[in-house]
């Protein structure tokens, strides 16, 4: 069982429902990797549990959307909602790490990302996708979840796809080391507990 030097439980839920999709996120930013997913593409349930499983966060997200369009406004949608979710439980970031970065491969393919909890949106993408679906995912949505993930939790992300010829594997490595940069970030480091990790005195 994992344990958080955070004073306040770092969780939270976010409902959001629009005309095109209804959603729940609930997240336990100290949990242990559980993860309840269902939004009615199969992949991005499997790259959101990557998530949870590597950043040892627990996920429960429920998803239903206009599918029958195709799944743009669903991915989109989970991105923002797990967001505001996100941001809404790391709470004022007093002790946070606030950086993390990670390398992961698999196989042929090897991706880096790098996160900063800045309170400033940021995303900059360079993923070669060598295939435009994955299963029933379109590989073009996985920008469009970190671009609705980075504008409401407040990050600055980097994603680079160094390596790969597959891709699943492209996919499951940029997921996975977005769930240990996301886990590193989100530490409580001991040696600055209740201090905001920037010169500016806010985030």
């Amino acid at each position: 069982m994992t344990t958080s030097l955070a004073t306040q439980p770092r969780t939270a839920e976010v409902s959001r429902n629009t005309a095109e999709t209804q959603i729940t996120a609930r997240v336990n930013l100290d949990g242990t990797g559980q993860a309840k997913l269902s939004t009615g593409i199969g992949f991005f349930d499997h790259m959101l549990d990557q998530i949870a499983r590597h950043g040892l966060i627990d996920l429960d997200i429920h998803a239903v959307g206009d599918l029958h369009i195709d799944g743009h406004h669903t991915v989109e949608d989970v991105g923002i909602t797990l967001g505001q979710a996100v941001a809404q439980a790391v709470g004022d970031k007093k002790g946070l790490r606030r950086y993390g970065h990670a390398y992961v491969p698999l196989d042929e393919a090897l991706s880096r990302v790098v996160i900063d909890f800045s309170g400033r949106p940021g995303l900059v993408m360079n993923v070669p996708f060598k295939s435009g679906m994955i299963g029933t995912f379109d590989s073009q949505l996985a920008y469009e979840f970190f671009q609705g993930f980075v504008n409401h939790a407040f990050v600055t992300l980097h994603i680079d796809n160094l390596k790969g010829e597959n891709a699943h594997h492209q996919a499951e490595t940029v997921f996975k080391a977005f769930a240990r940069a996301l886990r590193m970030a989100l530490e409580i480091d001991p040696r600055s507990v209740g201090v905001i990790p920037s010169t500016k005195g806010s985030l």
